[in-house]
């Protein structure tokens, strides 16, 4: 399901359809973003990204779809959307593990008692549990891909933008560099190298790593960018399920 095909199924809709037409100006506006730096722009992401199934859910509604479509290639679409909603669930545990320790954190900090040192290396614990459970979920999507079904092209390019920008939202939260094969989808969406950016995340890990005081603002501001990520996957959630909806009733 390379995100650079641009075959068609006879039998599908074609890119002169406007539903076609806008899935594909979608596809492009995503693959086009360069790699994330700051909350604004991931949540921006995300936004689209519930905009693009949205408008896959209506593509699938349409009377010709079901026709195009075996009942094998239906069961790959269930499978892939239900992988993509194990990602979102994924980072939502994660992000709220994370909010649950700052918020700890800054009630030790206003009250200038309690086990800081132990609270900071639970929330660092939370972090290593994000690239773990992420790492496991992207694996099970390199060994799940289908890259033959004409039919499923657009869908599988739309699910390769989806893991790919999941993956960007995992490196900015870790403050880690892309690596590994779907690096190489990652930077097909941009047009920069990626880099380590200093963000929210990065910035309040780096205060809890080194010795120098921890500044209540700085985890305020990383608390509100989770609370902006959780929006934005919960929205993204919900638009993952009505696509699976509509698949089912197919």
């Amino acid at each position: 399901m390379a995100v650079s095909s641009h075959v068609r199924s006879n039998s599908y809709p074609s890119r002169q359809h406007p539903q076609a037409a806008h899935v594909d100006e979608q596809l492009n506006r995503l693959r086009s973003y360069e790699e994330a730096s700051s909350s604004s722009s991931i949540c921006q992401r995300l936004g689209n990204l519930q905009d693009l199934h949205d408008s896959l859910e209506k593509l699938i509604r349409l009377p010709v779809t079901p026709k195009a479509l075996s009942q094998e290639q239906i069961g790959k679409l269930l499978d892939g959307s239900l992988k993509i909603l194990d990602l979102c669930n994924v980072v939502k545990d994660a992000l709220s593990q994370m909010k649950e320790g700052l918020l700890e954190i800054q009630s030790i900090l206003r009250r200038k008692r309690g086990d800081l040192s132990g609270e900071v290396k639970k929330y660092l614990a939370s972090r290593k549990f994000l690239k773990k459970s992420f790492q496991k979920v992207l694996k099970s999507f390199k060994t799940g891909q289908n890259k033959e079904n004409e039919s499923l092209v657009v869908f599988g390019e739309a699910e390769a933008v989806t893991v790919a920008l999941f993956e960007s939202l995992f490196n900015f939260m870790s403050g880690s560099k892309a690596s590994g094969k779907w690096s190489l989808v990652s930077k097909k969406m941009s047009q920069s190298k990626a880099t380590c950016e200093v963000n929210e995340f990065t910035r309040v890990d780096l205060e809890f790593q080194s010795e120098k005081s921890l500044k209540m603002e700085d985890v305020q501001n990383l608390e509100s960018c989770i609370q902006d990520l959780e929006d934005g996957i919960d929205s993204l959630s919900k638009s993952l399920i009505k696509y699976r909806v509509s698949i089912l009733n197919i």
